[in-house]
């Protein structure tokens, strides 16, 4: 199928995007690797769409001793291949180049994956892992800041107001001394996650946060095998992950909480190995 007919502009600044946006009937265009498909099944039938592509804050960046502010419209493959600095001591660079394949990572930016929240996407996950921050902006200019784990509501439902435009993501600048483990559950190379595990740990800032993601909602952070793994280490937090998977995925069948048990067990193990 192909998409319903509809009017496509082109946004200079983030204001102009978000007054669009509250006209109604409208969608932001970045690189349209989740929105085209949903044009062309007719699962979004929006009447305007608004290019956002060249607006210059969407590619800025800003960095200092503890984050690194990352534009909305900074592509995967410009984070897979260091176009971008990488504040995470790899991690980035490591999930850039998981996501879906290269014509894919060529067009798709991290804000767009984000704002779609597709739960079974790396970005989400991966950032609710590092405890990032994004930054959002409404038409008025007003901005305000929000923790990724609260930003997403459940499957492709964010808190972004029908007149505001995600403009960058707030990432921790990672200590030397910090490691960190990745693991999604794929049929095949290039699917979107059955499961994903994260773990992150860096003394230095002492920061430790072990994530379950995909299929069926928001990522859930683990606190207890979080705090585990801060105190003891990787072993411990193994230990710990049964008992919380359990308690914390309790909505979800056996089987598919088996699958997550899994996937952040091989996160850890990645994490212990580094």
């Amino acid at each position: 199928m192909k998409s319903a007919a509809f009017e496509h502009l082109r946004a200079a600044s983030i204001g102009e995007a978000a007054a669009l946006l509250a006209e109604g009937e409208t969608r932001l265009l970045a690189g349209g690797q989740s929105l085209g498909p949903m044009l062309n099944l007719r699962l979004a039938r929006p009447r305007r769409l608004v290019d956002v592509k060249r607006i210059p804050a969407l590619r800025a960046l800003a960095a200092d001793a503890r984050m690194l502010r990352l534009g909305a419209g900074w592509t995967h493959a410009e984070i897979e291949d260091g176009v971008v600095e990488d504040s995470t001591r790899g991690l980035l660079r490591h999930v850039a180049h998981g996501i879906a394949y290269r014509a894919v990572r060529n067009r798709g930016t991290i804000g767009g994956s984000l704002a779609h929240a597709d739960p079974a996407a790396d970005w989400l996950a991966t950032l609710v892992g590092l405890g990032a921050t994004v930054t959002i902006e409404g038409r008025a200019g007003e901005q305000r800041r929000l923790a990724v784990e609260k930003f997403c509501h459940g499957a492709f439902a964010t808190d972004l107001a029908e007149d505001e435009v995600l403009e960058a993501v707030e990432l921790p600048r990672l200590s030397p001394q910090a490691r960190w483990g990745y693991h999604k559950i794929c049929r095949k190379t290039g699917e979107f996650a059955k499961a994903i595990g994260i773990a992150v740990l860096d003394p230095g800032r002492g920061l430790a946060r072990i994530v379950a993601g995909a299929v069926d909602g928001p990522p859930v952070l683990l606190p207890e095998s979080s705090a585990a793994l801060l105190a003891s280490g990787a072993a411990a937090a193994g230990a710990a992950l049964p008992e919380e998977v359990a308690l914390r995925l309790a909505h979800l069948p056996a089987a598919e909480q088996a699958l997550r048990l899994v996937a952040l067990r091989r996160a850890l193990a990645g994490l212990a190995g580094a």
